[in-house]
């Protein structure tokens, strides 16, 4: 599919009437292929958590309705979202009546699984709410961005991992993590996680892995299975999730989480969110 027909990189006029016909999908079966995954059983599950800060309409009498939008798109869905297109497509809802807070939800959950080609889950959040349900998280991960490490290779290899002989059961967490926008070429910030039980994980290779993304074009979801894909043939793991908490852009952040043994992502929001 053409990255020209995104609005991504376009200039786009503000919506001023509800219109799903702005969600654009994007396939995800190319990018699999590419890494060496099948597009239908890629060897995971999971979800592709959305954060949407901006979503609002107006009640009858013209008062509007404020509210946050946490948004799971299935991983095996066939299609992806473009983040610009939902954007635009959330604000088109900025004008339009509704009652009820309950077919809104039902409406936005509707046509975003349409455009994924899965049943998308949404929860719409008042934000006198919202202090509970969307706190910054404290985890319990260990951090290795303080590792004494080299690197001068900026696009991710597998060959940049290693494991050795060792069992471990741990989480890890790099903060360090840059993409870009395979359309803009602006920078995606974010922290990647690695839960796992198995081969023990070289912490100083999986920093150096990190990094390497700084200069690696590809959407957020992709990035994550990647890194997923490139730690599940490098060692042998009974379990294994990866997942990456991407900074707020545009009102939206997104969260991919891919595991091998659990569904539904987990959404703790980081303090760069």
């Amino acid at each position: 599919m053409s990255t020209k027909q995104m609005p991504l990189g376009q200039v786009s006029q503000y919506p001023e009437q509800y219109d799903p016909s702005l969600l654009f999908p994007v396939p995800r079966a190319p990018k699999r292929e590419e890494i060496g995954l099948s597009p239908e059983q890629p060897g995971f599950v999971g979800q592709d958590v959305w954060n949407a800060w901006e979503v609002s309409w107006l009640l009858p009498s013209g008062k509007p309705v404020v509210v946050i939008a946490e948004i799971r798109v299935p991983a095996l869905s066939p299609f992806l979202i473009e983040s610009k297109s939902l954007k635009l497509y959330l604000n088109s809802w900025n004008q339009h009546v509704s009652p009820d807070a309950e077919v809104v939800g039902k409406t936005i959950a509707t046509d975003l699984s349409n455009a994924a080609g899965a049943e998308v889950e949404v929860r719409l959040v008042g934000l006198n709410e919202a202090q509970a349900a969307f706190a910054v998280q404290h985890d319990d991960a260990i951090c290795i961005d303080d590792l004494p490490v080299e690197i001068d290779q900026y696009q991710p290899q597998g060959n940049l991992l290693a494991v050795n002989n060792d069992q471990a059961n741990e989480t890890l967490v790099s903060h360090l993590l840059k993409s870009n926008c395979p359309v803009t070429g602006q920078p995606d910030w974010g922290s990647l996680y690695v839960r796992y039980r198995g081969s023990k994980i070289d912490r100083e290779a999986l920093l150096r892995y990190v990094i390497s993304f700084r200069q690696h074009t590809d959407f957020h979801e992709q990035c994550v299975e990647r890194a997923f894909a490139d730690l599940a043939a490098i060692g042998q793991f009974d379990s294994l999730t990866v997942w990456a908490r991407y900074v707020r852009r545009g009102g939206l952040d997104i969260n991919p989480w891919r595991s091998t043994d659990k569904a539904e992502a987990e959404n703790g929001r980081h303090v760069r969110q």
